[in-house]
């Protein structure tokens, strides 16, 4: 079973690569719909969510809850895509679960990225830049620096979508 993670700051474009992955027939499982749909039932925000969940069920909570709905998947000739991995804690859990596993990381500068999340309008995001840097603060202290730094792939997405869907196109024909 190939499994590959993704990592990114908000705003680089980990979400898109939903549109190319369905071209190679995988299955993708997004990190952030879990806390999402968690901070749904105890009704907080999502940023809250994130670090709650963290504090009372350590940092590979969200890798554990991933992991399980790969490993109850019937679909074991499919690749697996884990979007928005955020410490090194969650990709090593996830390595010990699946020999076959590849970390791609997505970087675009927090200009690029901010611009992009002015005009996402997803529930956390925002169009104020202090908010914003918080945010990134926030994702930082989960340790998604060192996860980009350990990455086995990096894309830089920051000259429009048509490069970057051939560099993601890329990507897939290789892997």
């Amino acid at each position: 079973m190939k499994v590959i993670g993704v990592c990114g700051l908000p705003g680089s474009g980990k979400s898109f690569i939903h549109q190319i992955a369905k071209k190679y027939n995988s299955i993708i499982y997004n990190m952030g719909d879990v806390v999402r749909e968690e901070a749904l039932k105890r009704n907080i925000s999502i940023g809250d969510m994130a670090v709650q969940l963290r504090k009372e069920e350590g940092n590979k909570v969200v890798a554990k809850l991933i992991v399980k709905k790969i490993i109850t998947n019937e679909n074991r000739n499919k690749l697996f895509i884990i979007e928005g991995i955020r410490s090194l804690s969650e990709v090593n859990y996830i390595k010990q679960q699946f020999n076959d596993f590849k970390l791609l990381s997505i970087f675009a500068s927090p200009k690029t990225r901010f611009k992009r999340l002015k005009t996402r309008n997803r529930d956390d995001d925002s169009d104020d830049f202090n908010k914003f840097k918080k945010r990134d603060e926030r994702e930082l202290n989960f340790g998604i620096a060192n996860v980009i730094a350990y990455s086995d792939y990096l894309i830089i997405n920051e000259n429009g979508l048509e490069e970057y869907k051939k560099k993601l196109e890329k990507f897939f024909k290789t892997i």
